[in-house]
């Protein structure tokens, strides 16, 4: 029925036909025509009969005139204001030559406005929340930014909770995600492009960089890959994510994301640049390295001494979460010798009664776990708290007291899930690693724990972001950076080290 429609309009009516408006301008998309009827029959046609378009026509100087614009995406107000007083307000004649002209150029009082001389320019500009001026006798209109959609107000990341620092987030407005950008770097060196993502919802996006630090390289790069980004919808920084990764296959990701616009600065002060997408408060940062998934602003506020710690626990934390499951079933089944005496018969005693393997123990209960905490974070905060409770007392108590698993696993796979919790920006490739370990190491024993190790450290070192070593400065080995990596040198140091991202390139 859409294309129906529009395929009559075509015929119908002169701004869908390729021709040369009074300015000289030709394009592939229908233009603009000088009679007013015909462009609003135009636009009701394209948006459909129970669209939320709105259209305002009047009077002004004896010329005809309109103002259209979406339901909801504007202020009124705010058009009154500056759009229809001032025309109300003048008392001359508008001449059919040049009307819309004098009247953009002398009466409107918008602060943002802008020629639009094709059809396809000017439903995007209604999509964006702009209003449309037409004149009759005039082969172009004049947008005004009169957004008036509602967004979410700033408030703290929930996933990135810090003791000191900035209590503001990302919201899902481009615009004002780049004005807290702006707000904290107020250099003329600071650059955002403005990009155009998805064939069909045409998504704002903005590649932000520091020009004078930022690799000419790293960025022609990142701009041939978003290029290449040919989808229909683009609604999230998921959706390029993939694109801006590496090519290998691999349980991390090269790419780093991040709400906090404090954070963002901080990596485009270190050479690197961020990807802003409308309609989500994730930011996208490249390149990005493996070590940074352990750092947060807290270590940058805190005592060098105590960031060290902190760290120190967060490596701990990974490889626990990780390796810990597998190191049980791998000792209880077929290294028992390494165990004391002590321990290796309260081992046996609990393990005597449940009939499963500790492979299948250790596979059943982590399942489980995962499908808990997938239900607590899908449910509505009141429900998904209950569900914890159930999960974490009824469920774990009657598995002990039916003798269906035994106590020591529900303790190791209780501290494979909170040291889980430490790094939650390797969530996703610790639960995958976790259950190859547990399952590596339930075949082979200990070799699968080691094979799985050096297989992990083999896939880390082969990555790249963005041309920039993933791995990095671990190897390849750089003296310089590893003073930011487990210790944290002091801010009289760190603030003359000056060494970028693109230092660690290939």
């Amino acid at each position: 029925m859409f294309n129906g429609c529009r395929h009559k309009a075509k015929k119908t009516e002169e701004p869908s036909k390729i021709r040369k408006n009074s300015a000289g301008r030709t394009s592939d998309n229908p233009l603009i025509s000088k009679t007013l009827a015909d462009n609003l029959k135009y636009l009701k046609a394209s948006f459909g009969e129970y669209s939320d378009l709105t259209v305002r026509e009047f009077l002004v100087g004896g010329t005809g005139a309109a103002i259209v614009s979406l339901e909801n995406m504007v202020d009124k107000d705010m058009i009154t204001q500056s759009v229809i007083l001032p025309l109300r307000r003048y008392g001359g004649d508008f001449s059919a030559d040049g009307g819309l002209k004098f009247v953009s150029q002398n009466l409107l009082a918008a602060a943002e406005q802008a020629d639009c001389f094709d059809m396809d320019e000017v439903k995007l500009r209604l999509a964006s929340g702009f209003a449309l001026l037409f004149f009759d006798s005039a082969d172009f209109a004049v947008a005004i930014g009169a957004q008036g959609f509602s967004v979410r107000s700033i408030s703290e990341p929930s996933g990135e909770a810090v003791l000191r620092g900035s209590r503001e987030g990302f919201t899902e407005s481009a615009k004002n995600n780049v004005s807290m950008l702006r707000r904290r770097i107020r250099s003329d060196d600071l650059r955002f492009e403005n990009l155009r993502l998805g064939n069909v919802t045409n998504t704002d996006a903005y590649l932000c960089y520091i020009q004078s630090k930022a690799s000419p390289k790293i960025l022609s790069e990142i701009r041939k890959r978003i290029s290449q980004t040919d989808m229909d919808s683009v609604l999230e920084t998921g959706y390029i994510q993939p694109y801006l990764e590496c090519g290998r296959i691999s349980p991390f990701s090269t790419v780093g994301s991040t709400e906090r616009p404090d954070a963002v600065c901080g990596k485009l002060m270190e050479g690197r640049a961020a990807i802003l997408v409308d309609g989500t408060p994730f930011a996208l940062v490249v390149p990005h390295l493996f070590a940074e998934n352990f750092q947060t602003i807290d270590d940058y506020t805190s005592r060098p001494y105590y960031a060290f710690l902190i760290r120190l626990f967060k490596y701990i934390s990974f490889f626990l979460t990780i390796f810990l499951p597998g190191l049980y079933v791998a000792v209880g089944t077929f290294h028992t010798e390494m165990l004391s005496d002590t321990l290796f018969y309260n081992v046996l005693k609990a393990e005597a009664t449940t009939p499963l393997t500790l492979m299948s123990e250790a596979v059943i209960i982590h399942l489980v776990f995962e499908i808990v905490k997938e239900a607590g974070l899908r449910l509505p905060q009141p429900i998904g708290q209950a569900v914890s409770i159930v999960g974490g007392l009824v469920l774990g108590d009657t598995a002990i007291s039916s003798g269906l698993i035994g106590a020591p696993m529900v303790i190791v796979v209780a501290l494979s899930a909170i040291t889980g919790f430490v790094i939650p920006s390797l969530a996703q490739p610790v639960v995958l690693l976790r259950f190859i370990g547990i399952i590596a190491a339930g075949l082979t024993g200990m070799f699968g724990i080691v094979m799985l190790l050096a297989l992990t450290f083999i896939n880390l070192c082969s990555l790249d972001s963005i041309g920039v070593p993933y791995f990095a400065p671990v190897s390849p080995f750089n003296k310089t950076f590893r003073q930011d990596v487990l210790f944290r040198i002091g801010w009289k140091k760190l603030s003359r080290r000056g060494h970028l991202v693109q230092d660690l390139e290939k």
